[in-house]
């Protein structure tokens, strides 16, 4: 990918994402559920550029929701209403409406209270709303503490009675059709044991539900596989599909899983221009034009994503330390302009010297990039390219200073 010229072309920051690579991961993991009815339902919150959600919907992907701006965005990409899920703890009685009008495929319920909202608005529309119950199985994904979802201590979902005493209040309701189960206990897994052990303790759930006449069609079993950034080793595909098949014997069910950064993370890359260097007497800063509102993930989650240099047409890969004298690299903070000391998207990184103009291309940015990134400091969002079949798209345009303020009105006082 020659990302010089796809800095000359539409400017920096700037965000690529690989269109070939997105379809690679979404065959992978599709058949690795080959034996059995599957559904891979993209998790829109990784990246939610409507052509990401449209190229997948052309591969036959589903969609999983958080909130009804999400499931918006997926229709309108052109997602059948019938491959989507709407989760989130905290979902309004407007967006509730909205996916039973629109006959989304389920609607997954995080607490009694939810379930009960969601009973008295089917009730008022004349409807049954189809639901899966989120099972918080009590496990320990073994992940960061921001991105773990299946302990107890977490506000995800309902413990295994509640969920018990939930999925017999539903099938006793003309408004409620229990057509699911649910668990997901957090995201950039390596270690699939604990996804194979909640696996285990749902199916044994669904198992006991079945057995009351409960007729549990879908086997959600979240997302959450994690990809390399630094020196991870990835779950094998195989092994991971093989743990929770084997826990379903004699379930006549479709597995669902909802994959985001499986999927899209290692697609992206983020581009940044260096600005200059800065020295602090024997501390060492590359100033660059992108920053924390670009890509909040080493601010918020001390995440430390690979990068690189490209300087005259090199690329300059960061080195190892016995390397420092023989390639004049450094030690060296690359960090952005926002006024935060937290704004920085590398830390101690091996680099060579850089030059005003420079490239530094930071990989593992296609989920949780653009996604999470803000105006803060009156800042515009970085545009985004799609690169397809050695094509490059435009599918985001850069936000202007008029595109920030659109929505702001002066004060008449």
């Amino acid at each position: 990918m020659d990302f010089t010229n796809l800095a000359q072309k539409y400017g920096t920051p700037l965000y690529v994402y690989d269109f070939d690579y997105i379809a690679h991961r979404y065959e992978a993991l599709k058949n690795a559920f080959h034996a059995r009815k599957s559904l891979v339902c993209y998790a829109v919150k990784a990246n939610s550029n409507l052509s990401v959600l449209k190229f997948l919907a052309g591969l036959g992907a589903g969609f999983d929701c958080v909130s009804v701006g999400e499931v918006k965005r997926a229709l309108l990409a052109g997602a059948k209403n019938y491959q989507i899920i709407l989760s989130g703890v905290g979902k309004r009685d407007d967006e509730l409406k909205f996916a039973l009008e629109n006959e989304i495929l389920m609607i997954n319920l995080e607490s009694e209270a939810e379930m009960n909202r969601l009973e008295a608005i089917a009730k008022q529309l004349g409807k049954s709303a189809r639901i899966s119950i989120r099972v918080n199985p009590d496990i320990d994904a073994k992940t960061h503490p921001y991105i773990s979802t299946g302990l107890n201590e977490n506000k995800f979902g309902v413990d295994l009675q509640t969920a018990k005493k939930m999925y017999l209040h539903a099938k006793n309701s003309p408004h409620l059709e229990p057509v699911g189960i649910h668990s997901h206990i957090g995201s950039q897994i390596t270690d699939i044991k604990p996804v194979i052990e909640a696996a285990k303790i749902v199916a044994n759930l669904t198992r006991e539900l079945k057995a009351t006449q409960i007729d549990i069609k879908f086997f959600d079993v979240g997302g959450g596989i994690g990809i390399v950034y630094g020196e991870e080793s990835e779950p094998d595909l195989y092994e991971y599909a093989q743990g929770i098949l084997a826990n379903l014997s004699g379930l006549d069910v479709t597995v669902v899983c909802e994959p985001g950064r499986f999927i899209v993370g290692n697609a992206g890359y983020f581009l940044t221009s260096v600005l200059y260097e800065k020295f602090n007497k024997e501390k060492r800063f590359v100033i660059v034009d992108g920053a924390m509102n670009d890509l909040i993930r080493p601010s918020l989650y001390q995440a430390k994503h690979k990068i690189f240099a490209l300087s005259s047409g090199k690329t300059l890969c960061e080195c190892k330390k016995e390397q420092l004298w023989e390639l004049k690299f450094s030690p060296c903070d690359v960090v952005g302009p926002i006024c935060e000391s937290g704004d920085f998207l590398a830390k101690d990184r091996n680099l060579p010297p850089l030059n005003p103009g420079d490239l530094v291309v930071i990989k593992s940015a296609g989920a949780y990039g653009f996604a999470m990134s803000s105006n803060y400091n009156t800042r515009g969002r970085a545009a985004e390219v799609a690169v397809k079949g050695g094509e490059d798209f435009l599918v985001r345009r850069r936000e202007s200073f008029e595109d920030v303020v659109a929505l702001e009105r002066e004060f008449l006082g």
